[in-house]
């Protein structure tokens, strides 16, 4: 009776934890990890400045830049009379009004690549959004199948725990009628408290998990969650020939987010380059303006002041200025700005290669690891069917007393050994597979 309550005492907290849960599967984690996703949010606001850094560079190229000025002032002291442009001490009041204007007509086509630039980023921010989904799918699956695989293990280990003790009170059965020594009891009474503690080694591990998935997931840890074991065993493939990953690889080197990242980066650098290089010749820059005031004396006797109507009309003054800047000495600036340049692009470009030599690399890898889980998961169901009817003929035997204790354990753990490296292939094929998938163009939502 206390191996029973002890079995129950050990699923109690699942039971609970079961109840007033949301069941989730594979992709509802994988949604709900990506919508809620601090990193995905901070990215998002990176974009938005991105797409706000490419709207001011339009603006730049074809708007000129205008500002209007007013301003109103008393003179008391000592000043420059407006109208006869004489010193004078008379109290005066002076308002006016203006408006300017310039835009570059020519400055080392530094607006044409600042466009080119902000357009590159933005689709790199864009990029940058995929590849923080597609590594938060990655890690979210990771953890899903990592969970499912210890709750799977955990209801054989159950299963192992209900035989065990099965098996113990034969045993004492078998012992009150001299069938069995005493120490074949107490192997079978080690071997039922052996499977107990794993048993509840396997529940901490699976409580762990769940934290760890809750975590990627920034699901709130305080709240239950139940996911629900809806993978498939379908889509096991056992051979990869050259042509196809080859496919794959030239494939991944066009559509990879880490490779347009940094072929970006490449691009962009480049155009900084050349800007820094036009920035040696002249520029040529177009300005215009309209201004006008009014004035009066307040408080002098005899003086009628001018309308300020027909001042407003009268002092209109306008002016439009072409400026060339030539650059002449500027302590090297400008040279060793292009340096600085040229060296950001030398690196940008040695990190694209090296980013497209570590693709193709991950691609092989990729296939291989699939393909090797393929083999790996049909041995090991081979194996488990095998082991699982080895167990049955021991269990019988020992029933009938023909073997001994240590041999049935024996048989016992190696079946329990194979049923659970044939789970832990079936995930791992699972995740391998799922990202050969990937690097074919398919995203892990879209799988």
């Amino acid at each position: 009776m206390k191996r029973i309550i002890l079995i129950i005492t050990i699923f109690m907290p699942m039971l609970s934890m079961a109840q007033d849960t949301i069941s989730m599967g594979l992709k509802d984690c994988m949604r709900y990890a990506v919508e809620h996703s601090t990193k995905v949010k901070i990215q998002n606001a990176d974009n938005r400045d991105a797409q706000i850094n490419r709207r001011d560079a339009i603006l730049q190229m074809f708007t000129p830049e205008i500002s209007g000025n007013t301003y109103a002032y008393y003179n008391l002291g000592r000043s420059i009379d407006p109208e006869s442009n004489t010193y004078s001490t008379i109290t005066s009041f002076n308002n006016g009004y203006s408006v300017s204007g310039g835009i570059d007509l020519f400055n080392g086509f530094q607006a044409v690549n600042n466009m080119k630039i902000t357009k590159t980023a933005q689709l790199m921010g864009k990029t940058k959004s995929q590849q923080l989904e597609d590594q938060i799918c990655l890690a979210t699956m990771e953890a899903f199948c990592n969970v499912i695989y210890l709750k799977k293990l955990e209801e054989a280990l159950a299963a192992q725990v209900a035989t065990a003790d099965k098996a113990l009170q034969l045993a004492e059965r078998q012992e009150k009628l001299g069938q069995k020594s005493h120490a074949d009891v107490v192997q079978m009474q080690a071997d039922l408290a052996e499977r107990q503690y794993q048993l509840t080694n396997c529940h901490n591990r699976l409580n762990d998990a769940v934290i760890t998935l809750k975590d990627v997931m920034f699901w709130p840890i305080e709240q239950p969650l139940k996911v629900v074991d809806n993978l498939t065993d379908s889509g096991i493939t056992f051979e990869q020939n050259v042509e196809n990953v080859q496919f794959i690889v030239e494939n991944a080197k066009e559509i990879m987010p880490s490779v347009i990242i940094a072929q970006s980066l490449m691009n962009n650098a480049q155009l900084e380059l050349r800007t820094s290089k036009w920035k040696l010749l002249p520029r040529l820059s177009l300005y215009g303006g309209w201004s006008t005031n009014y004035f009066t004396y307040p408080g002098l006797d005899g003086y009628t002041p001018v309308p300020f109507e027909k001042q407003f009309r009268d002092n209109r003054n306008e002016y439009l200025q072409v400026s060339l800047s030539i650059p002449i000495y500027d302590r090297f600036s400008r040279h060793s700005n292009i340096s600085r340049k040229k060296n950001a692009y030398i690196r940008a470009k040695a990190d694209y290669e090296q980013t497209i030599q570590q693709v193709e690399a991950e691609v092989y890898r990729a296939v291989a690891d699939c393909d090797g889980t393929a083999y790996a998961v049909r041995q090991a169901e081979t194996r488990a069917q095998l082991q699982e009817e080895a167990f049955e003929l021991n269990a019988k035997r020992f029933e009938q007393g023909l073997i001994s204790s240590i041999e049935y354990q024996t048989a016992s753990n190696n079946y329990l050994n194979a049923l659970a490296e044939e789970m832990n292939a079936k995930m791992q094929h699972f995740i391998k597979k799922s990202v050969v998938e990937y690097y074919k163009g398919i995203h892990y939502l879209e799988q």
